[in-house]
């Protein structure tokens, strides 16, 4: 099976405790679990990484875009702030599907743009965590986008 990389930012390791309102209460390892059964589903052998740290982000796109590995990515409140992951993401060559769980344009306004968007082969936002599933079956060997 091909990998793909699921790759959560900062703040992400709180979800089912952090506003269960805005984003659920679904806690990550429920998440990740998730992540690896669609994957299975869809024919990748998922692997599953959060940090709050915005360079280790930046080293597994580097190592996900030198690899040819697909990315979901939910790059988190650095999607408002982060130029450094934009150009990761370009100069790595990696393809990514950016994911996030609420919409962030029907939130506050510094959400509603993002620098990876500019950057990623799609952006799903406001489906929950289901947007994950969305992002694998988006990447699977039956998309027309894969």
């Amino acid at each position: 099976m091909p990998p793909l990389l699921v790759l959560n930012g900062p703040n992400l390791n709180l979800l089912g405790l952090r506003e269960p309102g805005v984003y659920g209460a679904m806690t990550l390892a429920g998440l990740e679990a998730m992540c690896v059964e669609e994957g299975a589903k869809a024919g990748f052998a998922v692997t599953c990484k959060q940090s709050n740290a915005e360079h280790e982000l930046i080293d597994a796109i580097h190592a996900a875009g030198a690899a040819g590995t697909p990315v979901i990515f939910n790059p988190g409140g650095y999607s408002h702030t982060s130029v450094a992951l934009r150009d990761a993401i370009k100069g790595a060559s990696a393809r990514v599907i950016e994911v996030h769980i609420s919409n962030i344009h029907a939130r506050e306004e510094f959400r509603h743009f993002s620098y990876v968007s500019a950057v990623a082969a799609g952006v799903i936002c406001g489906f929950g965590v289901k947007g994950y599933a969305l992002a694998i079956a988006a990447l699977g060997p039956s998309s027309d986008q894969a």
